[in-house]
């Protein structure tokens, strides 16, 4: 048999200067530099963005962010649009919000105006003469913010609510609206100030105040009513389902200052608050609180917001996010092996045996079960018995009334 034969690789090493070295990696790090720079330029539309400006007419005001569904109907040709980030808009056209639809539009002023749901509005002047800029804005229905900066002497911003022309002067943060099923509408001045002219008749809405507009006049002037302000169920609120699976709810909010004649009480499985989504609604609340029965486990978003004798209605309050666990029915919870050690005085130690995690609590005092279920509680009483309670996360509890000279349990109760 032949001797196996081995092949057998040589490697010759090859001297590399060292300036090669770096000459290949100033390579690397520019074309990755290179790579990358475009790659960002294109996500953020950079080149797509060169394109579209040049087709902006001059005088168009430009829709700088969205939400949800807004759509633009075009004056020229009657073209309804679906808003992009492209979108822009001119005199004539006009701009309306569905139910989960936000937009706002920076006019060529400078001033911002945001477009609340199901809001409709027609750009009606939006022009540059003389050096000087016109903005003109019709809200049909609905509700308008704007904001405005520096306003110079040649500019003026107007808009048109019911009949009554209001200009909004500079360094202003104005809401301006349409009452629904109504022909009457409101301005609320937060800071600066507005000029309103209704059937001849001037008057100055200053800061702070509100104004009720019926019938093409100020019908009346009053101060802004402040939203409630929310108490419970909080963000951080996490509600138990009781034994039958769902939960009760206590809906709790401070009374604004002023004459209040109702609130308005929304409850959602979304934070946009759209009719399909909403699971309780009651107007006409004559409290500051209410209890919604059979609410199923899940999460829930919930505002309300107030009415004045006036009529005047305040914004919603914040909108809050909060959460009902399953329940199960309780089944107690067992404890063993008590023990009270006194301390001297009035001050006590208890001790005794439970599930992993409980959480037991006595005389304003609380502690967690170990690993093993036993707990050690050092309490302070002038009583021969105390009431010990024992938890956990499921909604299981029990109740223990021990006493502190024998360490017997008196008393207990699931």
């Amino acid at each position: 048999m032949s001797d196996k034969q081995y092949r057998k690789f040589y490697v010759d090493w090859w001297n590399i200067k060292r300036s090669t070295v770096y000459g290949l990696v100033s390579v690397v790090v520019i074309l990755t530099v290179f790579i990358g720079g475009g790659w960002w330029l294109y996500k953020n539309d950079f080149f797509l963005a060169k394109t579209t400006v040049d087709d902006i007419p001059r005088d168009a005001a430009r829709i700088i962010s969205f939400e949800g569904d807004v759509r633009v109907t075009r004056a020229s040709t009657r073209e309804t649009i679906i808003v992009t980030k492209t979108t822009y808009v001119s005199a004539g056209d006009t701009v309306q919000t569905q139910s989960d639809g936000r937009a706002q539009i920076q006019m060529i002023d400078g001033s911002v105006l945001t477009i609340r749901p199901n809001s409709t509005i027609v750009i009606r002047d939006s022009s540059t003469l003389f050096g000087g800029k016109n903005v003109r804005v019709a809200v049909d229905g609905g509700q308008i913010n704007v904001k405005t900066e520096d306003q110079p002497a040649d500019t003026e911003n107007v808009v048109e609510v019911r009949e009554s022309e209001n200009k909004i002067l500079s360094q202003t943060d104005a809401s301006c609206g349409v009452k629904p099923n109504t022909d009457s509408g409101e301005i609320r001045v937060s800071r600066g100030g507005v000029e309103s002219n209704s059937g001849g008749e001037k008057k100055v809405i200053q800061e702070g105040e509100f104004a009720a507009v019926a019938n093409g006049k100020i019908a009346t002037k009053e101060n802004i009513l402040q939203f409630p302000k929310i108490i419970s169920p909080t963000s951080q609120d996490a509600v138990q389902a009781l034994s039958s699976g769902n939960a009760d709810v206590n809906f709790r909010w401070e009374k604004p200052s002023g004459a209040i004649q109702s609130y308005h009480l929304q409850i959602s499985k979304s934070p946009v608050f759209v009719a399909d989504t909403l699971v309780f609604e009651r107007t006409s609340l004559t409290d500051s609180n209410f209890t919604v029965a059979n609410l199923a486990p899940g999460t829930y978003h919930w505002q309300v917001r107030a009415v004045a004798s006036s009529g005047q209605i305040s914004d919603w309050s914040e909108k809050i996010r909060f959460t009902i666990n399953k329940g199960t029915s309780n089944q107690g919870i067992n404890v063993t092996d008590w023990n009270v050690d006194k301390l001297g005085g009035k001050i006590y130690r208890i001790s005794g045996k439970t599930q992993s995690g409980a959480i037991v609590r006595a005389a304003g005092r609380e502690v967690f079960a170990g690993s093993d279920g036993s707990f050690l509680i050092q309490i302070s009483s002038s009583s021969d018995r105390i009431t010990v309670e024992v938890s956990d996360e499921r909604g299981n509890k029990s109740s223990y009334a021990i006493s502190l000279s024998t360490a017997k349990v008196l008393k207990h109760t699931n």
